[in-house]
């Protein structure tokens, strides 16, 4: 279904052809290294980088008897060019092309993927900014709690993205080296300077200490940063999806003009996509495991980790990035019910207040038991009256909770009247919420 749907950009990152473009970008930088070095000649170097290319269909038709991806992608490269062909790999091993290529892949890759995750970012950002003083409940075991806002919900969601984007930037700054190193990694066959040259020609860093292949703690480095990316995008996915239950309908997807929910139920508006973005986030999380598990190579190196690799890093990128799309648009489309939120913050008949209560006790010499028992034997006498089924609010359109608390004797000698309703005031819950803002988005 990703593959169906990935968006070409990041697709054709991972496509054959340009797993041998990588592979030609790497030779061809090698060569001009050995040129500026003195060791391949001008007309040469000239010859290789203008006329060197390969042919697919020819790699595949070698690899037929070769058994060996490079080899092949070497020969047809040779086939495209005379004499001078003698050049190119020269002094090289396998891996010094394969995992330098895979370098310029990844760190493509993942800059679109930060690109991906500023842009979710800022679509939190503005729906925080919209909903900064919508009240709503904030639930503790999915049971009521006490009055927040949605924009203190999005404003969490925004700081855990941008923890990831900084996650996802060192993961960069690890991925993004390169070696030329020889086949067990001591630069035997080659001056040191040429692997410096090499990189720095592809914007790489060479890696300080390489074997036959760049370790692989770096990758899962990666592969983790992606997984951590969609356990709090998961965290997002999963809260549109309580929000859109029947019982709550705080907020939904956007269901557009001849959107069908059901086969079976006309009346059906499913969350789906948020159900979608749970899935994949599941997926991309499997994949660090066994990047995981490559970092122990034998000795200088394996060939256990490649068949892993050209399954994770294409799949988990392109599907990272068609994620992040897919949860930008639910994000920036959701659509979201204030007078809902109130009507469920009202829900359980001003128990929202208790702590509130329980707080001015102690300030007027009440221990911290004695005032838990006088709160909290009011709000079970709410419980008790809704579970009746008793309307939330009393005759006179106030709380159940106010109701009973007013009728308190022992409670009422020690707060008054207007002491108790003043508890009652939605403005003592969100006096901050604008500071909390400016840590968010402006510190």
């Amino acid at each position: 279904m990703v593959e169906r749907y990935a968006r070409e950009e990041m697709k054709s990152k991972w496509s054959t052809q340009a797993k041998y473009d990588a592979w030609l970008k790497v030779e061809k930088a090698v060569v001009k290294g050995w040129n500026k070095l003195g060791l391949v000649p001008d007309e040469d170097c000239e010859k290789i980088i203008k006329n060197a290319k390969f042919d697919v269909k020819r790699i595949d038709e070698i690899e037929k008897t070769t058994k060996h991806d490079v080899i092949a992608f070497l020969t047809s490269v040779a086939e495209s060019l005379g004499e001078e062909s003698r050049w190119v790999h020269y002094g090289m091993t396998s891996s010094d092309c394969i995992d330098t290529a895979v370098a310029l892949q990844m760190k493509e890759s993942l800059e679109l993927i930060l690109k991906d995750v500023k842009m979710l970012m800022e679509s939190i950002k503005k729906r925080a900014y919209e909903h900064k003083d919508t009240l709503m409940v904030g639930r503790s075991h999915g049971i009521h709690g006490e009055p927040i806002t949605f924009g203190l919900v999005l404003a969490v969601w925004y700081d855990e993205i941008h923890r990831n984007l900084k996650n996802l930037e060192q993961a960069l700054e690890f991925i993004s080296v390169g070696q030329i190193s020889g086949a067990m990694g001591n630069i035997a066959h080659l001056p040191i300077e040429l692997e410096e040259y090499v990189c720095k020609e592809l914007g790489l860093k060479p890696a300080p200490a390489s074997n036959q292949v760049i370790q692989r703690d770096r990758y899962a480095n990666l592969m983790n940063a992606l997984a951590l990316l969609a356990s709090s995008c998961e965290k997002i996915a999963v809260a549109v999806r309580h929000y859109q239950r029947t019982e709550v309908y705080e907020a939904e997807e956007y269901f557009s003009p001849g959107q069908k929910g059901s086969s079976a139920m006309p009346h059906k508006r499913n969350p789906v996509l948020s159900e979608n973005v749970t899935g994949l986030c599941r997926v991309i999380r499997s994949y660090a495991m066994p990047a995981m598990e490559n970092v122990a190579l034998w000795h200088e190196r394996d060939i256990s980790h490649s068949s892993v690799e050209r399954f994770i890093l294409p799949d988990g990128f392109i599907t990272t990035d068609f994620m992040l799309h897919r949860l930008n648009n639910i994000v920036k489309n959701l659509v979201v019910y204030p007078e809902n939120m109130m009507k469920n913050l009202n829900l359980t008949g001003g128990l929202v207040f208790s702590q509130r209560v329980l707080l001015e006790l102690p300030l007027k010499g009440v221990s911290r038991e004695d005032a838990y028992k006088i709160v909290q034997r009011n709000a079970m006498r709410v419980w008790e009256d809704l579970q009746k089924g008793k309307s939330a609010l009393n005759e006179k359109g106030e709380s159940l909770f106010l109701e009973y608390l007013l009728e308190d004797k022992e409670l009422r000698e020690k707060l008054s009247e207007d002491e108790i309703r003043e508890c009652f005031d939605y403005g003592y819950y969100t006096k901050n919420v604008d500071k909390i803002f400016d840590r968010v988005f402006k510190g």
